[in-house]
């Protein structure tokens, strides 16, 4: 890798995480681009060295090349700055199709089934990681970029809290568990210190090697759990994802609220706290693809108008 552009990365990376940018993902990305520049002997950014390395893997989503040429857009952006040899490829050349994914909501039985096929992993500090990183998923519907910043510091035992400190926009929010949650944490952390290599590391979740999770390796084992579990795609666009635990949570959540009878409307302002949302717009989203809390809403509205209506009569 040309010694001046990896100087460079590091100075990009730097600039931008000094905004608030965490950049785990692209950073990874980049460095991949500079050793695929190496290979190729260059040491300037063009267009096509650009477009070669965003098109791989030829079979990959037209999306994810993409996004891998707007990881080069903004470094490219950047070194042009600093030296015009360089050259931005125009976001045009790959566009990104906008599309949602259909969200994967899982029963009950299914997010056991995730725990169990982890009795498969190879080590027992890999089954307790996952078994536990799945299970805290599931009951506190946290990002799994949160799951993985978490530290040990940031799991208060005495008060049953969870500080949760590298939300979306930097927010930090505490979380109170239920008893059996905590237990569950405080078991981890006692086989986590007992097997777990000794590297000094302040996460709480981490590898067999000891060190910090890692978001892409973290997505390969969901998936390798996922078909051991027999979870099969639902459509297309509906297919398991680790992410969609957190939708899964949202939905029990407001059909639990709706079951004892309290006001959707409040318990949704709550669960938008609690998710880390800036508006509770956002949190309706992880809502509107239950064909059951639809239902329940509906049912609800009706009851609403059936009263207005004899109120008028």
């Amino acid at each position: 890798m040309s010694r001046l552009l990896n100087e460079q990365l590091a100075d990009y990376l730097g600039l931008r995480r000094a905004l608030g940018y965490r950049l785990a993902r692209p950073e990874k990305l980049l460095r991949q681009f500079l050793d695929h520049l190496e290979q190729a002997g260059a040491d300037v950014v063009t267009t096509e060295a650009a477009l070669d390395w965003s098109r791989l893997p030829a079979n990959a989503d037209s999306n994810w090349h993409a996004y891998r040429l707007s990881v080069v857009r903004g470094f490219a952006t950047y070194l042009r700055t600093l030296d015009p040899v360089h050259q931005v490829p125009a976001a045009e050349l790959l566009p990104q199709r906008p599309h949602r994914a259909s969200p994967y909501l899982y029963s009950d039985a299914e997010i056991a089934g995730l725990i169990a096929a982890t009795a498969t992993l190879r080590t027992p500090l890999r089954r307790a990681t996952f078994s536990t990183l799945i299970g805290l998923l599931a009951v506190t519907g946290i990002r799994v970029g949160e799951a993985i910043a978490l530290n040990r510091g940031d799991l208060d035992l005495t008060q049953r809290r969870l500080l949760v400190r590298f939300g979306k926009f930097g927010k930090t929010r505490a979380l109170v568990l239920h008893p059996t949650t905590v237990d569950e944490l405080h078991g981890y952390q006692r086989l986590r210190d007992r097997l777990a290599p000794s590297t000094g590391t302040s996460a709480l979740l981490v590898s067999t090697a000891g060190t910090r999770l890692i978001y892409c390796n973290v997505h390969h084992t969901f998936k390798q759990l996922s078909r051991l579990a027999g979870l099969r795609p639902r459509s297309g666009s509906c297919r398991p994802r680790i992410h969609d635990l957190r939708h899964s949570f949202a939905v029990r959540s407001m059909l639990d609220a709706y079951a004892a009878g309290q006001d959707g409307q409040t318990r949704l302002t709550l669960l938008s706290t609690w998710m880390g949302h800036v508006h509770p717009a956002s949190t309706y989203w992880y809502l509107s693809a239950s064909p059951d809390l639809m239902a329940v809403a509906g049912q609800r509205l009706d009851a609403y108008l059936a009263d207005q209506s004899l109120g008028r009569s």
